[in-house]
């Protein structure tokens, strides 16, 4: 007897357009009558790349959209599933994008608000865990200071650039027990050799980090970004969108105090 094939149920068209795309792909691939193999040789793409864009575990790209396009004559259907699933809010962005921190070469980040994961104390990090709604706090509080720790105690940890409106130093999180220990990190934080820190001071009025926090992560490969938003966020891949937040950090950092003058401001 052959081995026994296990043929997966395809992905729930109805949970994110990504998981539409996977599915249609499927669909039109089994209309087709192709295995995954064939599927892959029409594409140019490794039977195992196809079984991996299927089950949701990768994302197809835009070359390989329009190779499908043109094969199946399907005036630009793919691509286009493509661009609005890139757009979407998509509800598992977060593991796609922490699995990329973790890989980071460089990361950069504006915040306005509070101080980001990366440069938070762990009871900074449980100051904000207890406003938490979901059943789990604790599973959720474990787990933002674990992917702490997964990006910087690497072998190879990233380059950091953070930018920090002056707001973030004012907000006394947890009082001042937890506040004090956490500007005294930000301080350690801003000597290490792979952190730059730099602080936008109120005095420097307006400025472009009005519209809320973003971060840019710099892979071997290619740069992503994430956008903040109430109630969650955008994993952003798009080369166009990226360039507008590059120019974004650019314009605030053009704001901020140097790096001296920060750590005075931050004493």
């Amino acid at each position: 007897m052959g081995a026994m094939v296990i043929v997966r149920d395809p992905l729930d068209p109805k949970i994110s357009m990504w998981h539409f795309l996977a599915y249609y792909l499927r669909f039109v691939r089994e209309k087709e009558g192709l295995s995954l193999a064939q599927w892959g040789k029409i594409i140019g793409m490794a039977r195992s790349s196809v079984s991996n864009i299927e089950a949701g575990r990768a994302k197809l790209q835009v070359d390989y959209a329009r190779r499908l396009d043109v094969k199946f004559e399907t005036g630009g259907l793919f691509e286009l599933l493509l661009w609005y699933a890139r757009m979407a809010h998509d509800p598992n962005w977060f593991k796609q994008y922490s699995q990329h921190e973790r890989q980071a070469a460089e990361i950069k980040f504006f915040h306005g608000q509070i101080i980001p994961l990366l440069l938070q104390t762990d009871d900074y990090t449980a100051s904000y865990g207890r406003l938490s709604t979901a059943k789990d706090r604790e599973a959720v509080l474990a787990g933002r200071i674990a992917r702490k720790r997964a990006v910087l105690e690497r072998d190879d940890p990233p380059y950091i650039w953070a930018l920090l409106d002056e707001a973030v130093l004012a907000r006394r999180v947890g009082g001042a027990k937890v506040m004090r220990p956490q500007l005294e990190h930000l301080l350690e934080m801003a000597d290490q050799w792979n952190v730059i820190l730099r602080i936008v001071p109120f005095s420097a009025g307006e400025h472009h980090g009005s519209e809320g926090f973003f971060q840019l992560v710099g892979l071997h490969d290619r740069d992503i970004a994430y956008a903040g938003a109430h109630g969650g966020g955008r994993l952003i891949e798009m080369p166009d969108e990226i360039k507008d937040f590059v120019d974004s950090f650019d314009r605030i950092g053009a704001k901020a105090d140097s790096q001296d003058a920060s750590r005075e401001l931050i004493k």
